[in-house]
Parts: structure tokens; C-alpha cells; sequence
């Protein structure tokens, strides 16, 4: 038992550190090859990196790059992740800024298209999936998820909100001091990227499935253990077409969990009807599970 647990942190571990190299590899493409070709400014940390960066090149002065100023903008977020939310979310965390800075230092600036619509597109995407895609397994990106986390914690407002509050900030300061037409570009970026991350990204979208079965004994306890999700159960029902009794079950699940629902009914039973209603909304708590 504890070598197949061990076996299974370790396989964990590599496949995040894998993940997050890939992340930081796709990360550095966006930003390099087209974000900073077209002018654009990102969201969040580097954002203000990009801003802080142009400022010390038109100072005249010394010069600083936006990956060194990327890394120490996130060490004072390491810090709050520490005593607000918890270690293990800190090792990952950085983890993947290291590799992001390291790549965003080595992977040379490509000007593909000066075109500032384009580089605003085309980063969006490749920066919305390779966030999407950390996020999936379960990795912190950095920048400011420790500090939005924990502005939630304290206002009770959601992240979405938060999240376009700074970057409005951010936005607005680059329109500011380099070009309004420039703040409408990067809004247009950081738009494409947050609807991509929403495509990679399905762990917080939740589906409503109902479940037809004869065999409820074998089914319910399955689910509970798999999923541990609550389960509404309609008894006494029965089939139009031959009158056989049937158990209906409801339950509110992620469209993440929806791979091991599959699995339980195969197993369990392949004869039952499975209907699943998406785009639901939830009024009530729905606690969000880490099953990565």
C-alpha cells in the first residue's frame, strides 16, 4: 500500500513538472513572439512587468528584463500563498514561475507580424491554453492567484471580479502611458485568453446528470465513492414502453468528473439511461473537489 502510494505521488509530481515546463515553454512563445512584437500588454503580473520594463527602457537609465521583474513581482505572492493558502500550493507555484521567467529570458523575441490585432489573437490563444492547461493538472501559474484567493477570502467577491478590477488597472495605466489604442489591443488579448483557458480549463463547469437505472443498489454506492457527490433519489418510477420499475437519480457533478461517471456506469451498469444537462447554474454552496 505505501509503495503504490508513493509510486503515485512521484508519477504525480513528474507529470506537474512536466506540465508546467510545457506551460512555461508556451507561455514564453505568446508573450515573445507576439505580445511584445505587437505592443501588447498582458494581464496581471506580467503585465505590470511589460509596464514597468518599458518605463526603465525610456527612462534613459539601466535596464531591466520582464522576466527578472516577472520572478520578483511573484516573490512577495509566494510569501501570501505561504500563510494564506497552503505549502503545497507554493512549491508548485514556484515551480512553474521559474520555468516561465527561465523561458521568458531564453526564448528570443520574434516580431512573426507587427500587427497589432494579430499578435493580440494569436498570444491570446497559445497564452489561454497553456493556463488552461496548468490549471488542469492542477498547477498555479502564479502572478496574482494568491492574492485574488485571498481578496476573496476577505470580500466575499468572486474571482472573475477581482480579476477584471486589476486588470482593468492594468490596462488603463498601459493606455495611459503608451497609447490608448494599445489598451483596446491588449483588452482584445487578454479577452481570447481568458475564453480559451474556459475551453481547456472544464473543472469548474458543472453539468446536471440524471441517471435511469433498474440496478440503484449497485449504481448509488459506486457513484458515492467515486464522485462523493450528493445524489437526489426518485424511486418508483417505471418505463412507458414495458412498465419495468426504475430508480431515477440526480446528481450535480464537473464537467471534469464526467470521464469517471462514464467509467461507473460502463462498469456498473452499461444498460442504464444517462442524460447530462450543461450550462446549469448554482445558487446554493457546491464545493469544488481536487481529484487531479
Amino acid at each position: 500500500m505505501f509503495k503504490a502510494k508513493q509510486e503515485k505521488f512521484w508519477q504525480d509530481f513528474v507529470t506537474k513538472v512536466t506540465i508546467a515546463l510545457i506551460y512555461a515553454f508556451l507561455y514564453s512563445i505568446a508573450l515573445n513572439f507576439f505580445w511584445q512584437p505587437g505592443h501588447i500588454y498582458a494581464g496581471g503580473l506580467t503585465g505590470i512587468a511589460q509596464i514597468l520594463s518599458t518605463l526603465f527602457d525610456r527612462s534613459g537609465g539601466f535596464t531591466l528584463s520582464i522576466s527578472v521583474i516577472y520572478y520578483l513581482l511573484n516573490v512577495p505572492m509566494f510569501i501570501l500563498a505561504w500563510f494564506k493558502i497552503n505549502k503545497k500550493f507554493v512549491f508548485f507555484t514556484v515551480i512553474s514561475v521559474t520555468f516561465a521567467s527561465i523561458a521568458i529570458s531564453m526564448v528570443p523575441t520574434v516580431p512573426l507580424t507587427n500587427d497589432p490585432i494579430i499578435c493580440a489573437i494569436f498570444g491570446g490563444v497559445i497564452n489561454g491554453f497553456s493556463l488552461g492547461l496548468a490549471l488542469k493538472y492542477g498547477i498555479s501559474t502564479g502572478g496574482m492567484d494568491a492574492l485574488i484567493i485571498t481578496l476573496r477570502q476577505h470580500t466575499g467577491r468572486s474571482i472573475g471580479a477581482i480579476s477584471m478590477g486589476i486588470n482593468g488597472l492594468i490596462i488603463l495605466t498601459a493606455g495611459y502611458l503608451f497609447g490608448w489604442p494599445y489598451a483596446f489591443y491588449s483588452l482584445l488579448a487578454i479577452f481570447v485568453s481568458g475564453k480559451v483557458t474556459d475551453l481547456v480549463y472544464v473543472k469548474h463547469q458543472k453539468v446536471q446528470v440524471m441517471v435511469i437505472t433498474q440496478q440503484p443498489n449497485h449504481v448509488i454506492p459506486e457513484l458515492q465513492k467515486v464522485l462523493k457527490r450528493g445524489i437526489t433519489v426518485i424511486p418508483q418510477g417505471y418505463g412507458a414502453y414495458d412498465y419495468h420499475a426504475q430508480t431515477i437519480l440526480i446528481t450535480v457533478i464537473t464537467f471534469y468528473e464526467m470521464e469517471l461517471l462514464a467509467k461507473v456506469m460502463k462498469e456498473v451498469d452499461p444498460k442504464a439511461f444517462v442524460s447530462v444537462s450543461q450550462d446549469i447554474k448554482i445558487l446554493s454552496h457546491f464545493e469544488e473537489l481536487d481529484i487531479v
